[in-house]
Protein backbone atom coordinates (compact mmCIF):
# COMPACT_ATOMS: atom_id res chain seq x y z
CA UNK A 1 0.00 0.00 0.00
CA UNK A 2 1.27 3.61 -1.12
CA UNK A 3 2.46 6.04 1.98
CA UNK A 4 0.45 8.57 2.70
CA UNK A 5 3.13 10.68 4.04
CA UNK A 6 6.82 9.45 4.22
CA UNK A 7 7.05 7.11 6.74
CA UNK A 8 3.62 7.62 8.37
CA UNK A 9 1.61 4.40 7.60
CA UNK A 10 -1.56 4.86 5.77
CA UNK A 11 -3.54 3.00 8.65
CA UNK A 12 -2.23 5.42 11.37
CA UNK A 13 -2.95 8.60 9.18
CA UNK A 14 -6.44 7.83 9.02
CA UNK A 15 -7.05 6.74 12.47
CA UNK A 16 -5.23 10.29 13.42
CA UNK A 17 -7.46 11.49 10.84
CA UNK A 18 -10.29 10.10 12.56
CA UNK A 19 -8.98 11.83 15.99
CA UNK A 20 -8.87 15.14 14.07
CA UNK A 21 -12.51 14.73 12.90
CA UNK A 22 -13.65 13.69 16.23
CA UNK A 23 -11.84 16.98 17.70
CA UNK A 24 -13.25 19.16 15.02
CA UNK A 25 -17.01 17.98 15.70
CA UNK A 26 -16.30 18.56 20.04
CA UNK A 27 -15.04 21.68 19.06
CA UNK A 28 -17.87 22.95 16.96
CA UNK A 29 -20.10 21.34 19.39
CA UNK A 30 -18.56 23.15 22.29
CA UNK A 31 -19.17 26.63 20.20
CA UNK A 32 -22.49 25.56 19.29
CA UNK A 33 -23.26 25.54 22.99
CA UNK A 34 -22.13 28.72 23.70
CA UNK A 35 -23.52 30.49 21.07
CA UNK A 36 -27.24 28.97 21.77
CA UNK A 37 -26.58 29.73 25.50
CA UNK A 38 -29.70 27.90 26.48
CA UNK A 39 -29.51 24.77 28.81
CA UNK A 40 -32.38 22.45 26.56
CA UNK A 41 -30.36 22.92 23.55
CA UNK A 42 -26.70 22.28 24.76
CA UNK A 43 -27.92 18.98 26.60
CA UNK A 44 -29.21 18.08 22.82
CA UNK A 45 -26.00 18.98 21.45
CA UNK A 46 -24.26 16.88 24.14
CA UNK A 47 -26.57 14.01 23.21
CA UNK A 48 -25.96 14.17 19.72
CA UNK A 49 -21.66 13.89 20.74
CA UNK A 50 -22.63 11.14 23.00
CA UNK A 51 -23.29 9.24 19.84
CA UNK A 52 -20.49 10.65 17.53
CA UNK A 53 -18.28 9.56 20.29
CA UNK A 54 -18.25 5.86 20.35
CA UNK A 55 -19.02 5.65 16.48
CA UNK A 56 -15.73 7.41 16.07
CA UNK A 57 -13.79 4.99 18.12
CA UNK A 58 -15.04 1.88 16.66
CA UNK A 59 -14.01 3.25 13.73
CA UNK A 60 -10.86 3.80 14.71
CA UNK A 61 -10.08 0.93 16.51
CA UNK A 62 -11.45 -1.52 13.55
CA UNK A 63 -8.95 0.62 11.66
CA UNK A 64 -6.33 -0.85 13.49
CA UNK A 65 -7.89 -4.37 14.44
CA UNK A 66 -7.99 -4.71 11.35
CA UNK A 67 -4.60 -3.69 10.46
CA UNK A 68 -2.96 -5.98 13.50
CA UNK A 69 -5.02 -9.05 13.00
CA UNK A 70 -2.60 -10.83 11.10
CA UNK A 71 -0.15 -10.54 13.83
CA UNK A 72 -2.51 -11.31 17.05
CA UNK A 73 -3.68 -15.11 17.75
CA UNK A 74 -7.51 -15.43 18.05
CA UNK A 75 -7.11 -15.03 21.84
CA UNK A 76 -5.59 -11.81 22.17
CA UNK A 77 -8.28 -10.49 19.44
CA UNK A 78 -10.96 -12.13 21.53
CA UNK A 79 -10.12 -10.15 24.28
CA UNK A 80 -9.26 -7.05 22.55
CA UNK A 81 -13.37 -7.05 21.21
CA UNK A 82 -14.42 -8.25 24.72
CA UNK A 83 -12.20 -4.93 26.12
CA UNK A 84 -14.15 -3.07 23.60
CA UNK A 85 -17.49 -3.90 24.54
CA UNK A 86 -16.82 -3.57 27.44
CA UNK A 87 -16.05 -0.08 26.96
CA UNK A 88 -18.95 0.46 24.88
CA UNK A 89 -20.85 -0.64 27.97
CA UNK A 90 -19.52 1.47 30.03
CA UNK A 91 -20.49 4.29 28.04
CA UNK A 92 -24.08 3.85 27.76
CA UNK A 93 -25.05 1.98 30.82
Amino acid sequence: MKHFLPGIHPSVAAMAGMRFLSAAIELTAAILILVTNDVRKAVVINSILAIIGPLIFIITMTIGIYQIAGQLSYAKLLFIFIGVFFILVGIYK
